[in-house]
């Protein structure tokens, strides 16, 4: 299953740059096990996005929970369990293996 992780800033910017490399360091962390599949900030700079891709809503509500900027305050968390039932044909089915691929996916 796919989760949607969206991060809302609490606090200035100011304060947000001061927990970033720990929030990057966490980032790493869970890119290298497997769990994060994409990631960014929002535009505008409001809050961030993680695509996760996880057996159960609580192993993504655990992960959240280890978030420096969940532990220091900073970001409130939302997590959207989502499960597509398309993918364009360049999406990786082992991400999504139960959507079927789009009849046709247009250039962007």
């Amino acid at each position: 299953m796919l989760y949607l992780i969206l991060l809302d800033y609490l606090r200035p910017l100011a304060e947000v740059e001061v927990h970033l490399a720990a929030h990057r360091e966490y980032l790493s962390r869970h890119y290298a096990a497997g769990h994060f599949l994409l990631s960014g900030r929002r535009e505008p700079r409001t809050g961030g996005v993680i695509l996760a891709r996880a057996e159960s809503l609580a192993d993504v509500a655990r992960w959240v929970d280890e978030d420096p900027f969940k532990q220091a305050g900073i970001a409130a968390h939302e997590i959207i369990a989502w499960a597509p039932g398309l993918r364009a044909s360049e999406v990786p089915e082992h991400w999504v293996p139960n959507a079927a691929v789009a009849a046709t996916t247009p250039a962007i």
